[in-house]
């Protein structure tokens, strides 16, 4: 059954189509919900095609890493569950939730989005801790892109909760109107390679055929920040070009979405 679908998706490819329609560069449809989650600083819900993702950011206070005394300190973590997949199981993360996590944080970190230096309370002892949790709803393919867009816009709905000096205490349930040191929007876009063809955010049947994956993390100014591959496939350094100068364009379009 795989082999028959591959060969009919190359022969679309071949015609510059795709089954459900699209352009082999191509993102699905991508909706945007503000703030979902009414107990977090700041969340996200994004709908890419039928994978939905929610990315929650929770804010507190701890004590900074011996190599960074002033800097504050980001932690991603990602839950994947029956709900949104047969394939996942109950308990502790696995490997692809591990890896979408790593993959996820490495986007935000390496882009510098955050200016971590602002979240110093008290130099060597207190700084905030940005806690940003990644629970795919329904994966019809494609999570690395969606989490990034709903990290991104989490983070950008995010507002600090207030902090007692007196008693060194948080009270989360007292939110200010101060919002995080944000500077860009880094966003994923994923080539996933089908034979010598590539295609941009492949759904579930695409992704089922495919030899391997590029995961490009870019910036508004040309920027790559990011970069993953899985799968056995390989790619050649002329096809990783290609992809970076596809991943600025389609990053740019979907910045745009985000407010």
């Amino acid at each position: 059954m795989s082999n028959s679908l591959k060969d009919y998706t190359c022969k679309l490819l071949e015609k510059n189509m795709r089954e459900d329609g699209r352009k082999p560069m191509d993102f699905r449809e991508i909706s945007i919900e503000n703030n979902p989650i009414k107990n977090a600083n700041g969340s996200a819900r994004v709908k890419l095609g039928d994978t939905e993702v929610i990315v929650g950011i929770k804010l507190d206070v701890g004590s900074p890493y011996s190599d960074s005394p002033e800097s504050g300190v980001l932690i991603s973590s990602a839950e994947l569950t029956p709900i949104a997949s047969v394939d996942f199981e109950p308990g502790p993360p696995r490997e692809r939730a591990i890896e979408l996590a790593r993959v996820t944080d490495r986007a935000i970190r390496e882009s510098k989005v955050i200016d971590f230096n602002k979240l110093c309370i008290t130099p060597k002892e207190k700084i905030w801790m940005v806690f940003l949790d990644i629970y795919p709803i329904n994966d019809d393919g494609n999570l690395f892109d969606a989490a990034v867009i709903g990290a991104v816009a989490a983070l950008y709905n995010t507002v600090f909760p207030k902090y007692d000096e007196k008693e060194e205490k948080v009270l989360h349930k007292e939110l200010t109107k101060t919002k995080l040191p944000l500077s860009c929007k880094p966003i994923m876009c994923t080539f996933y390679k089908i034979e010598d063809k590539y295609i941009l955010d492949a759904n579930a049947r695409e992704k089922s055929i495919s030899d391997c994956r590029v995961s490009i993390g870019t910036l508004d100014k040309k920027t790559v920040c990011a970069m993953q591959k899985g799968g056995e496939g390989t790619v050649t350094s002329e096809e990783i070009l290609d992809l970076i100068s596809e991943a600025f364009k389609r990053g740019d379009e979907v910045r745009k979405l985000i407010k």
